[in-house]
Parts: structure tokens; sequence; C-alpha cells
């Protein structure tokens, strides 16, 4: 067996991964129609298995399909990397162990193949942004240009209101051309802008979901909460990841709210099984963006039928376990904290 270890140069970096669970569906309203940009409504707020086999043969997981045809079947993306936060790959089945509320499943599907993926970009064009907008924008057109093309995009831009500058695309000169004259002003409705991503994540042709957000983090104008976000990011079937471009604690002169954006990004990402990545120099974003698209098409993917068949709508925490090949040094992994079960 060959076990490949990817160096990612310039910074330790490591990425998010992106599960999806079934074909469950967010059970939010569409938003209100009342102004240019789309406006946003508040979503509404065991036993024990015999010895688990470790026998079953990998069978390749054809994103999509299995999710429509088996709903029972729980997919995870995990990233691997090692000290050095370079990207492992080349590991089997058999390196990995799934656990669901501390009792261990049966991996029944197995693939480490690059897919297509539904990506929105998240961008900040608040007046906190202005010394930072045209970096931020390189960035997301360098992320533009690692898709491969049965992948599509969407663009959120966002200041003080949330709006759907795109909707799915595969022209990456079409998003290009929609950036290139944006410019930062106003106040900061990043939570709206998450909804707002979200829902339209709803609407993807792909299995695999993921949204980036490129933002300083600070929010000061928006309807919807922290706990109204995080419980709808724990129901969705997409990854967050973000790049995120703090001031110095110091120099953070804004409301508590704004304050506290590095931490509020760090929480709603974690919950997906991604990561922040703080940029301290902005000539790094493109370098940056880059890896993340690196990192999407270098990821495993579990699947397992959980042993607790109940449909309770309960949250069910997982934890991805790993039997390292001999000689390997000890390997990080990253993947989404749980699920909520099907009501019915």
């Amino acid at each position: 067996m060959a076990v490949r270890v990817f160096f990612l140069p310039s910074i330790a970096f490591l990425v998010c991964l992106l599960t999806s669970f079934g074909s469950r569906a967010l059970a939010q309203e569409p938003p209100r129609d009342d102004s240019k940009s789309e406006d946003l409504k508040k979503p509404e707020d065991t036993k024990k298995p015999d010895d688990v086999k470790h026998d079953t043969p990998g069978l390749p997981v054809k994103p999509g399909e299995l999710l429509h045809r088996d709903v029972d079947l729980a997919l995870v993306n995990v990233t691997v990397t090692d000290p050095y936060n370079r990207l492992v790959t080349g590991l089997d089945q058999e390196n990995f162990r799934v656990f669901e509320d501390n009792i261990e499943q049966e991996v029944m599907h197995f693939s480490s193949e690059d897919v297509p993926i539904s990506i929105g970009v998240i961008f900040d064009v608040s007046g906190s942004m202005a010394n930072k907008i045209n970096k931020s924008r390189e960035a997301a057109i360098q992320f533009f240009k690692t898709a491969n093309p049965q992948d599509e995009f969407f663009l959120v831009s966002f200041n003080e209101r949330a709006e759907l500058t795109s909707v799915f695309t595969n022209s990456v000169e079409d998003l290009q051309s929609r950036m290139a004259f944006m410019a930062a002003k106003g106040r900061t409705a990043l939570l709206d802008a998450i909804y707002l991503g979200l829902s339209q994540l709803r609407g993807a042709h792909n299995a695999k979901r993921a949204l980036l957000i490129i933002s300083d983090g600070g929010d000061n104008h928006s309807r919807y909460s922290e706990s109204d976000i995080k419980r709808l990011v724990k129901e969705s079937d997409s990854q967050l990841y973000a790049i995120g471009i703090f001031d110095p604690l110091g120099y953070r002169n804004r409301s508590p709210e704004e304050l506290n954006g590095p931490s509020l990004l760090s929480e709603i990402t974690d919950m997906t099984g991604g990561r922040v990545f703080a940029v301290e120099n902005l000539n790094d974003l493109p370098d940056i963006a880059a890896k993340i698209g690196m990192e999407l098409r270098n990821q495993y993917v579990l699947g397992y039928r959980p042993s607790n068949k109940s449909h309770d709508a309960r949250w069910r925490k997982i934890k991805i376990k790993l039997r390292p090949p001999k000689g390997l040094p000890p390997l990080n992994i990253f993947a989404r904290t749980g699920y909520y079960a099907r009501s019915q």
C-alpha cells in the first residue's frame, strides 16, 4: 500500500471536509422578497450493536446516487494531515474507524476520488474591508480557477445586506466580471449572508457542497443571531470554511460582535469539519485560496448505516479514529462533529 503525503508550501494548511447525510432538507421557508437583495426569514426554531464487522468490502461511493437511493446511509468526508499539516492520501478503508454516539459503526462504503463540488463564496464588501478588498478579490478569483469542469459556483456579497450576486455558474469569467467593480462600504451582515448561502446550496446539482467565507469576521447588522446560524449550520449537509482577514486584537476598536468575529467563524466552521485560515499578510490570500481548492479534492468519504435506527430528530455525535499504517507519525483527522437524525 502506497501512502502519499502532499506537502503544502508557504503556510501550514488544513482544510475542512464536507459531509452529506441523506437527503435531509432544511425546513426553512423561502426568504421574503421585500428588496432587490434576497431577504431572509428565520428558521423554526440506543441500542448497542453486536460486534462491529470490519470485513465488508468498500464499495465506490457515487455522489448523489447513493444519497437519493439510500437515505439511511451516512456519508462523512474526512481530511487527514500529518504533524506538519501536510495532506495524507493513499489510506485504505481499514485505516478508519467511525463512532456514532460512542458506538462503533461498520464502514460499508469508501472512496477517495475527486468529485464535482457545488460551492458558494460569501464575500465581504463592508466598510471594514476597504483596505483588504483588492487582495480578497484576487483570492476569490484564484479559488474559482481551481475548479473542475463539473464544479459550479455562486456568489453572495454582503455589507449591511446580503445579496445574491451570481446564481450557480461554471463561468469563472462571469464571476470575475461581477466582482470587478465591488466597492467596500456600509455595515456588516455576515450571519445573514451565511444564511443566504446555505439556502442557495439547497438548489445545488452536486452532492458535495461547501461555503467559503472571505471576511474579517465582524458582524454588526444581521437580523439573525449566532444561535440561529449555528442551529442552521448543524442541520445543513454542507461544509463551511473561511479565510479570516483579522485585524490585530488591539486595533479591533469596534462593537463586541466584531471583536468576537474570529471566534464566531471558528465555531461555525468547526462543527462542519471545517476551519478558519487566519491571514496576517494580505499577499498570502491567493495562495491560501488555491490550497483550499486542493484540499477539497483530496478527501476521503466514509459511508455507514447507523446502528441506531430511531427517527427521533436528535443530534448524533460522530467521531472518526485512525488505524494508521506502520511507520507513519501521529496523524490528524478533521470531520464534522455530528448530524440530526431524521424525524420520521
